[in-house]
């Protein structure tokens, strides 16, 4: 064998070898970092939901606590050092391309398809109105079994988005999100709440008071025409009163909200 073959021989193995080690070392485009999951099965590719309880799959469809997927082959892995062999960690990635767990629960998912949690333990399926997401599916899925699971690569982001629809459709989905954020936040839901009352309250207040003044000086105009500059001055003090209650009702609501 001449020595030009023999260099033409060596180059192609290392071809051949490197790009078999590539497709066996697959790594996918995200950074992951090391996370405990108070979950019995957790598999490569399932989503995963930040809880009071913990770090757990998601239950539940457009699932707002939703944070990212288990990746077991990250390109860049940030891990914790001296941790006890008995925790169990998963690497988790929330940005990026990776693989994620879906299911045609919610019909055929194509290319380019908005996708969300099921209520299928950890997987996603295609989302089909308002709502917080995981992505944008970048393969196809067809299946006639909804339970049967496969993972596909899916552009990462966690977000809510609004679809196209009918009014009625998009106003329930706002009252689903927002009775979703009342559960999830009480307080602070009570706090908005407060904040509303006091903004309407002051409102009714001060037009309720104007419109009395206000009536009251038009009559005593018309009756005694040579008092009028005082008429119209307690008619003009009568509007700062007005505004003074409305703008006094808005700062206490903003205080209610800040502090």
């Amino acid at each position: 064998m001449s020595l030009r073959s023999l260099i033409l021989a060596s180059v192609l193995v290392l071809f051949y070898s490197a790009s078999f080690s590539q497709a066996q070392e697959r790594r996918d485009f995200a950074v992951a970092q090391e996370l405990t999951i108070n979950e019995k099965q957790v598999r490569d590719g399932d989503i995963i939901s930040s809880l009071p309880q913990g770090f757990v799959l998601t239950r539940k469809t457009y699932d707002q606590a939703m944070i990212g997927v288990v990746s077991e082959r990250p390109a860049v892995a940030f891990r914790t050092i001296g941790v006890s062999p008995a925790q169990k960690k998963y690497l988790v990635v929330s940005s990026g391309t990776t693989g994620v767990n879906v299911s045609t629960i919610n019909g055929p998912i194509k290319k380019g398809d908005i996708l969300t949690s099921s209520t299928i333990p950890g997987v996603g399926m295609r989302s089909s109105k308002s709502g917080f997401i995981v992505g944008t599916a970048l393969d196809d899925y067809k299946d006639n079994n909804i339970y049967n699971v496969k993972k596909i690569n899916v552009l990462l982001s966690f977000r809510p988005v609004g679809v196209p629809g009918s009014v009625r459709s998009n106003l329930v989905d706002v009252g689903n999100l927002s009775l979703l954020a009342i559960l999830e936040d009480p307080l602070t839901a009570f706090r908005y709440l407060v904040a509303a009352v006091v903004i309407i309250f002051s409102f009714l207040l001060g037009f309720y008071s104007f419109g009395r003044v206000a009536g009251r000086g038009v009559e005593a105009l018309g009756r005694n025409p040579l008092a009028a500059r005082v008429i119209q001055l307690g008619i003009a003090l009568n509007v700062i009163i007005t505004v003074a209650i409305i703008g006094t009702g808005i700062v206490i609501a903003i205080l209610i909200l800040t502090i």
